[in-house]
């Protein structure tokens, strides 16, 4: 056998070899547990006049893989805000499981930039953070910033999993993401098994007014 052939067959054989690695692994995926509210309105909302908008996918959004096991570490967690004293609900409406756009279902926080921080309890593994601000009508929120960190104060380990803040208007630094259109699917990050015990959203108006609002904020993932 020359040397040439045996290489090309050691190739193949670290080549299925990695197939059969990412085999068991897919099988281990299983989609993430994620029911989504009624809908409050239908089609495309017309004349966005926002810059770096995402287009509409047209279709209902896939399902989120993961690994078997992960759930929402954010119900009942504990939530704080910038805003402690919110215009309408309350800040425990965040991690309440109630998706839907109903009165009672959301908080309105004050204007300009603020930020709401989840304690999930321990340090965990997260794969995808889900975002609802508001789906009664079509808007977009500025600067959506979401991070996750070790610490309460976001000094130690911190990641930056989303960013559509252009001209760092918020000051955490230019983001590359797309701005988006609220719907009742909400905006779904992955996280991308990032670890973090606190997950941190920002967000500075929209395009509707100058307040900021949560339905929801799930984060799915698993304690380590």
């Amino acid at each position: 056998m020359n040397k040439m052939l045996f290489k090309k067959m050691v190739l193949i054989v670290i080549l299925l070899s990695g197939l059969n690695i990412l085999s068991a692994q897919d099988k281990n995926l299983k989609p993430i547990d994620l029911k989504l509210p009624q809908p409050m309105f239908v089609g495309t909302p017309q004349n966005m006049q926002v810059p770096n908008l995402e287009k509409p996918l047209g279709k209902p959004r896939p399902p989120f893989l993961a690994p078997a096991g992960t759930v929402n570490l954010a119900k009942g967690k504990p939530v704080a805000s910038t805003d402690e004293e919110p215009i309408i609900g309350e800040i425990s409406y965040i991690t309440d499981d109630d998706k839907e756009a109903g009165e009672g279902s959301f908080v309105e926080l004050g204007p300009f930039t603020q930020h709401i921080t989840i304690d999930l309890g321990k340090k965990s593994d997260i794969y995808a953070v889900v975002l609802w601000h508001f789906h009664k009508q079509p808007r977009v929120y500025f600067d959506v910033i979401v991070q996750v960190a070790d610490d309460a104060e976001f000094k130690t380990n911190v990641n930056t999993i989303f960013n559509n803040d252009h001209d760092n208007s918020s000051g955490l630094g230019k983001g590359k993401d797309l701005n988006y259109v609220e719907t009742a699917e909400g905006k779904l990050i992955d996280a991308k098994g990032v670890q973090g015990r606190y997950v941190r959203c920002y967000s500075n108006g929209n395009t509707n007014n100058d307040l900021n609002h949560y339905i929801e904020v799930a984060v799915y993932g698993k304690p380590l």
